[in-house]
């Protein structure tokens, strides 16, 4: 007789890269580096994050990419959401300063909706979803390298006064650390692209520890620096509601949005992954230039986010995929578009090859 094992059930989101970003905070307020360690973590850091977006380029098609610049309408559609959208529904959010949320934490809502879209986890939650794929891929690379000139400059305009010290010095750090590696990688593509390939899954590990250092090196300088103090758990409780309703707000209007505009269920699934999403591997370094010792307080909104958005659009992909998968099995039912499901997925196939 088989013993019972316990599992947990397949529709609750439980990821273990939550739980090692936990525990690298939970590290970092046990044991902060300071002093020298500090510069060490700091070299540390900034070397790891270089050396993604360094890998961000060898994996991107060249070919892929001037082929999803079809997907135009696709793409600006997403763009509008991450730099337009976003930074709206934050500056809105300032009539909740000082009764709901303080200052500091506010500041670092408004630096969350100017960072960039993620790559890997809208491509994963488009793929689950059998969304556009293709387009997945395209929509996250260029938010990311365009967010690597826009982000510091919106900062510029709305941070003003927030605490984020933003110079031509501070755009020239983060264009060194961040797209000369993108471009570097791109230009080596040809020569490591097929052991960039063969060995994803080993390299997906360097993705998730340049972010754990990151993430270590800023919450250690909030701890030297008795940042925390500032903030009492009432405080981040209400935090974590307010940035709930502003990711339900972004999921329906990227979903509901993109339906109105008259995209394919394939298409809005892209969108809906792509614009919703904030990347935590661009934005911790931001914040670090952008804010300094503070960069702790200011990435804590990005980072509840970043895993709120992981569980949510977990659950949101799984349903995608078994609406698709009723779809498939019904072809007589009538689509979203008002098409025949057949003549839809065979739009959607075509899509997704361009």
């Amino acid at each position: 007789m088989r013993r019972p094992s316990f599992s947990l059930p397949s529709w609750l989101p439980v990821d273990g890269y939550i739980l090692a970003l936990l525990g690298t905070v939970g590290l970092a307020a046990l044991l902060p580096a300071s002093g020298p360690a500090a510069t060490v973590a700091d070299g540390a850091s900034t070397g790891a994050v270089s050396l993604l977006f360094f890998l961000y380029g060898s994996r991107l098609s060249t070919r892929e990419a001037m082929t999803g610049l079809r997907h135009w309408r696709l793409h600006l559609t997403a763009l509008a959401c991450t730099f337009v959208l976003f930074p709206v529904l934050g500056l809105a959010a300032r009539v909740l300063v000082p009764h709901v949320l303080p200052a500091n934490l506010y500041t670092g809502l408004l630096f969350l909706c100017l960072v960039p879209s993620t790559i890997q986890s809208s491509i994963a939650f488009t793929s689950i979803a059998r969304g556009n794929v293709a387009a997945a891929i395209c929509a996250g690379s260029f938010s990311s390298l365009i967010g690597i000139v826009v982000t510091p400059l919106l900062a510029a305009l709305v941070l003003d006064g927030e605490g984020a010290g933003f110079s031509a010095d501070s755009l020239v750090s983060i264009v060194c650390q961040l797209l000369l590696p993108f471009l570097a990688g791109q230009l080596l593509r040809r020569w490591i692209g097929g052991f960039i390939t063969r060995h994803k899954k080993l390299l997906g590990f360097v993705d998730r520890g340049s972010i754990l250092l990151v993430v270590y090196s800023a919450f250690s300088a909030g701890m030297v620096g008795g940042i925390w103090s500032q903030v009492s758990p009432l405080r981040l409780l209400i935090l974590v509601g307010v940035l709930a309703v502003l990711l339900a707000a972004m999921l329906t209007a990227t979903s509901y949005g993109s339906k109105k505009l008259g995209f394919h269920r394939e298409d809005r699934i892209a969108i809906t992954f792509a614009g919703s999403k904030k990347s935590l591997a661009a934005g911790l370094p931001m914040a670090s230039v952008l804010f300094g010792a503070q960069a702790g307080l200011a990435v804590l909104p990005l980072m509840v986010f970043h895993q709120m958005q992981l569980m949510v659009c977990a659950v949101l992909a799984k349903r995608y995929a078994a609406q698709a998968a009723e779809e498939a099995v019904a072809p007589d039912a009538p689509a979203v578009s008002g098409r025949p499901a057949a003549d839809e997925a065979a739009v959607g196939a075509g899509s997704s090859r361009g």
